[in-house]
């Protein structure tokens, strides 16, 4: 059987999984898959996060991705951290980098169980600053000069790609090199506060193209997650999986527990469990209806006809379900232009929306995104961290 059937299938415990350990957050970005901003007052305590570990490490989970939120902003983030890796859980954390100070820099250097995502979606201050909020580019590359001082080589840079800094792709790769980095492209997708602002920031087609070609030369140099395993349809597959992997060999557990098939999908149509109910995650992985479903052989729908079927499988699952289009359909993002097609027809169709929101702003409407005019976080402060308190202690 190969690789990609068995995973297919699903295993008998996830590759890797994503942890957001925290809703809570200093920042406010308008495309975040989570709607972050507020912590959600039932998130798991510290001996239930512990717990959670005990059992990755039964089931010999390779590592977990952990997110948020902002991660570092949990007083036990670090005690966490410790605490997986002493258990053979190895942790990749994603930050924007303003706890990233010189003295965790040189703790993270030292350890072998520990790799960090830098967040940063402009190569300049003017493009990530309006998705990101006033200041979070100065706060990214201080983290970056910290780490590399610290002598932490191949950190990741993490990218979402957008229509604004498709065009900056070398100016990105150049600064991971700068910080001895290692280049990590996303995609955007419709998710949480993505979902208000996916139609004005997700790439256009023929930037979908200039993407593929960049992604192709660059070959093994630039990790992506599988992220574009759509664009396959181009023609030759992008080195990796090339597969959805939700509920198969990936899944999110969310703050309070809530265990998703996809990180990139917290509604309660994905939603499998909790960690919190008898059986723990291990149960939940293993016995979930849903993820049951998703390990079925899939037909391909709407898709099956098409001759790069095989290539890119239909697409992201959460890219369609949350732009309105039929999960056996295509992508909304398809690059032979189906899901074009199936977006224009969408007229009266009421879109789905994540099933929680903890953005800050609690009445949720339209996210403006004025590239080159967004206001800094509060009417009088452009420090990022403007009316963040840190806990004490920290």
């Amino acid at each position: 059987m190969s690789l990609v059937k068995q995973f297919e299938l699903g295993l008998d415990a996830p590759i890797c999984l994503t942890w957001e350990l925290t809703y809570a957050c200093n920042l406010a970005c308008v495309h975040c898959l989570s709607s972050s901003g507020r912590r959600d007052p039932n998130e798991l305590s510290t001996d239930e996060a512990k717990a959670v570990i005990d059992e990755l490490q039964r089931m010999q989970v390779f590592y977990v991705n952990i997110g948020g939120g902002e991660p570092t902003i949990r007083n036990d983030f670090w005690e966490l951290v410790d605490y997986a890796t002493s258990h053979q859980v190895g942790v990749k954390f994603s930050t924007n980098g303003y706890r990233i100070t010189p003295e965790v820099a040189q703790k993270l250097a030292a350890s072998d169980y520990v790799d960090v995502q830098i967040s940063l979606d402009g190569a300049d201050s003017g493009i990530n600053d309006d998705v990101r909020g006033a200041g979070s580019f100065d706060t990214a590359i201080r983290a970056m000069e910290n780490l590399k001082a610290a002598g932490f080589k191949g950190f990741k840079l993490s990218v979402v790609c957008t229509r604004h800094n498709i065009p900056q792709l070398d100016e990105f790769k150049a600064i991971a090199d700068k910080y001895d980095a290692q280049l990590r492209l996303t995609r955007l997708r419709p998710s949480g506060r993505g979902a208000d602002t996916w139609d004005q920031l997700h790439p256009l087609p023929h930037q979908q193209r200039e993407l593929y070609d960049w992604l192709m030369a660059r070959g093994d140099d630039v990790l992506t997650g599988d992220s574009f395993f759509h664009l396959a349809a181009y023609g030759e597959s992008l080195p990796g999986l090339n597969l959805c992997g939700a509920g198969r060999v990936v899944c999110l557990i969310d703050p309070v527990g809530d265990v998703y098939a996809c990180p990139f999908a917290i509604h309660e149509n994905f939603l499998a469990g909790n960690v919190r109910d008898e059986g723990g995650f291990q149960r939940v992985w293993r016995s979930s209806e849903l993820f049951r479903e998703l390990r079925e052989p899939q037909t391909g729908g709407a898709c099956a006809s098409c001759e790069f079927f095989d290539s890119c499988r239909g697409g992201c699952m959460a890219a369609k379900f949350f732009t309105g289009l039929p999960l056996d359909g295509p992508d909304p993002e398809c690059v032979q232009g189906y899901g074009a097609n199936l977006l224009e027809q969408r007229e009266g169709v009421v879109l789905p929306k994540p099933s929680v929101d903890h953005s800050k702003n609690s009445k949720r409407g339209p996210v403006p995104v004025t590239i080159g005019r967004r206001p800094p976080v509060s009417a009088c402060a452009e420090d990022p961290l403007a009316g963040f308190q840190a806990p004490a202690g920290v």
